[in-house]
């Protein structure tokens, strides 16, 4: 009880935790524009940091908390300027270029900010009732997910715009499942002992490709106004989808926030579909933070990088001081997108990005290799061939996302 009350009645404490919070932020916002670095990794890179912060463990969990959420909206930033996206936003990336391509960056990245606030404010109040239910219904939802996943499959091979297409997509998520089999299980010999395979993985399938047909090109063209077009119903719709999303990444285990946002597509209005794609991916990815401490709490396992780098830390789990942090964290987030996203996308738009492709792709097989040792960059290296494939067949990329889905219908 003296965890809950403590900040209102001890500034000191209160100032103290901003301070950790805004330290942070600040991690959040270097990590989430780093190309690849995935949030997971990070977080859990902050847990082995943290037996040696010699302050309140509730501090190093604000600490962690604003990380995380700073992390989750500024990772579209780098996905929709070089194409290299961190796994939750791996398929809104895709949706995102077009836009960007068509000179409606700005406006992406503030879809994707306005996405990410809107599924935190209603991830709050939903919290509750949407943790009563799911402890409660969480064995059916477990037992039926490789129906649901199926659904979601054969949803996307459907919409697809032509036999071929379909064709293609199908073999793309039967490929991506088979290497998401082969090799999200293995537990590499690397420098990072936060290592994981979806670092090389994720990187490969959907942003090497992007960098790879990108040389030669001229880059991220000028962009127009940053005047969101969506239209309020539309933008509020697919925000709760996001929201919603998030609570399965919360709640089921082994669901990513990629795999969820998917799960959404058919929430999303159709007339909106790419714009509506951004806000429910970048929601889903923000809002999960709230729902996984909820359901830490409530089933006491750990559901994101985030919260199992709390649990090793020994974060007591004082709600109401972490969901200030988390609001708190999401405000700066927002802001951050606004003050960094434009001047990221000029940057990326007037440099040569022939050489800036080829840096790119340079630093994603450093990052495979620290995560994941050579085996991981061998695994970036056949992930960024099966990349190339889809859009040579008239497929989306996003039938790549069967590496996670693939094994997670079989486990």
């Amino acid at each position: 009880m003296d965890a809950l009350v403590r900040p209102v009645l001890d500034p000191t404490f209160a100032v103290a935790a901003l301070a950790f919070l805004f330290g942070g932020a600040a991690l959040g916002a270097v990590s989430g524009l780093v190309p690849g670095l995935h949030a997971n990794n990070f977080a859990l890179v902050l847990a082995g940091v943290a037996p040696s912060i010699p302050a309140d463990p509730l501090l190093v969990g604000v600490a962690m908390l604003g990380a995380g959420v700073v992390h989750s909206f500024l990772d579209i930033v780098p996905a929709l300027a070089l194409g290299v996206p961190d796994a939750a936003t791996a398929v809104a990336a895709l949706p995102g270029h077009r836009l960007v391509v068509a000179g409606r960056g700005r406006e992406a990245l503030r879809l994707s900010a306005v996405g990410s606030g809107l599924a935190v404010a209603l991830a709050v109040p939903l919290a509750v009732p949407i943790t009563w239910l799911m402890v409660r219904g969480y064995p059916t939802v477990r037992t039926h997910l490789p129906l649901l996943l199926g659904g979601v499959v054969v949803f996307l091979v459907v919409t697809e715009s032509s036999r071929r297409s379909a064709v293609g997509g199908f073999c793309a998520f039967l490929a991506s499942a088979a290497l998401g089999a082969a090799t999200l299980d293995v537990t590499p010999a690397a420098p990072l002992s936060a290592g994981g395979m979806l670092a090389p993985l994720f990187t490969g399938l959907f942003g090497a490709p992007v960098l790879i047909d990108a040389l030669g090109g001229k880059g991220v063209p000028p962009q127009s106004d940053a005047r969101i077009t969506m239209g309020k119903r539309d933008l509020g719709v697919s925000a709760t989808a996001g929201s919603f999303a998030g609570a399965i990444v919360g709640y089921v285990p082994g669901v990513s926030a990629a795999i969820a946002a998917v799960a959404a597509l058919p929430a999303v209005p159709r007339r909106e579909a790419d714009r509506g794609f951004i806000v429910a991916t970048s929601g889903a990815n923000t809002a999960n933070t709230v729902f996984a401490l909820f359901a830490l709490a409530a089933l006491g396992t750990p559901r994101t990088g985030v919260t199992v780098a709390i649990e090793e830390a020994g974060v007591p789990l004082a709600l109401p001081v972490l969901l200030v942090a988390v609001a708190t964290a999401a405000v700066c987030g927002f802001t951050l997108v606004l003050l960094v996203g434009d001047a990221y996308l000029r940057v990326v738009g007037n440099a040569d990005y022939t050489t800036l492709s080829v840096a790119v792709l340079t630093l994603l097989v450093g990052v495979s290799f620290a995560f994941a040792g050579v085996f991981g960059v061998g695994v970036f290296a056949v992930s960024a061939l099966l990349g190339l494939v889809p859009p040579r067949l008239g497929a989306r990329r996003v039938h790549l996302m069967g590496v996670l889905i693939g094994p997670l219908m079989l486990s």
